[in-house]
């Protein structure tokens, strides 16, 4: 079982930035892909970066591209979203999610485990 707790929300004027973090219990998180998704109010969730176990490999938004850059910690278990020249189309939650194989994915069903969410919102 693994337990995700997402931090770093909160509110931000457009062009600023944030950092989210989500940290993971268990030994077994360097062996997982993550990725972090956000949900906006009647929306469907939305798909935003993942990375693969090693750090190796990234994937983003198209959105997201040049904006925002998802990186991990092995050592601290834990997965960060930094996001810069937000816009206020950004506005949603954001969760962290953990994927029991190695490599990224991008649909929300291919992931296993699921933090509890952040929100962010950007004001214009």
């Amino acid at each position: 079982q693994v337990q995700l707790v997402e931090s770093g929300g909160g509110l931000v004027q457009a062009g600023g930035s944030l950092r989210l973090s989500c940290a993971a219990s268990g030994r077994t998180f360097s062996s997982y892909a993550m990725g972090w998704f956000r949900q906006a109010g009647g929306k469907e969730r939305e798909f935003v970066a993942a990375i693969s176990w090693s750090g190796g490999s990234t994937d983003y938004v198209n959105s997201a591209k040049g904006r925002f850059t998802i990186s991990r910690d092995n050592a601290k278990n834990t997965v960060y979203l930094q996001m810069n020249g937000q816009k206020p189309e950004d506005t949603a939650v954001y969760y962290c999610a953990a994927r029991t194989a190695r490599y990224i994915a991008w649909g929300p069903a291919e992931y296993d485990y699921w933090g509890q969410g952040t929100q962010v919102t950007v004001s214009s």
